[in-house]
């Protein structure tokens, strides 16, 4: 059972710190932004995102890897209950938001030349990470169940 314990503080740990910075990015960064100029604050997520992005490539696939190791020491779907499905799915449907946010929205941010197409892929970044922050908030809600 040391293997699986090892597993379930590698997967909290990433949970808390991918929900944790997001939660930190949308209720607290974002809010403190408005003390900047435009394009202050359009520099600054840059570097924002540039360095939350580098640490969620890697804790997803670790949290999603650790959460599969953990249900096969349980002999697979069929032997744990039904929160630990619904945290699988929602786990996976982050991920999923994660990769298009990267590739679609923040590719474009990258790519923009001028601060309205610049604040427009920074707008659609924060509603995509919102959205992430509510599904891993109601996840963590469902993980009391199991």
């Amino acid at each position: 059972m040391t293997a699986y314990f090892l597993m379930k503080a590698l997967h909290v740990l990433c949970a808390v710190v991918w929900i944790g910075g997001m939660f930190f990015a949308i209720l607290v960064l974002r809010p403190s932004l408005a003390v900047l100029e435009p394009a202050q604050r359009l520099a600054l997520h840059g570097q924002v995102f540039q360095r939350f992005f580098k640490i969620v490539w890697h804790v997803m696939p670790l949290s999603i890897l650790s959460g599969y190791a953990m249900i096969f020491t349980f002999g697979g779907m069929a032997g744990v209950r039904w929160p630990v499905h619904v945290m699988t799915l929602l786990g996976l449907i982050m991920g999923a938001v994660f990769v298009f946010l990267y590739f679609v929205p923040y590719r474009r941010f990258q790519a923009a030349t001028d601060g309205p197409s610049k604040a427009a892929a920074v707008d659609m970044v924060r509603k995509l990470i919102t959205v992430n922050l509510a599904i891993g908030i109601v996840t963590i809600v469902v993980a009391h169940f199991k």
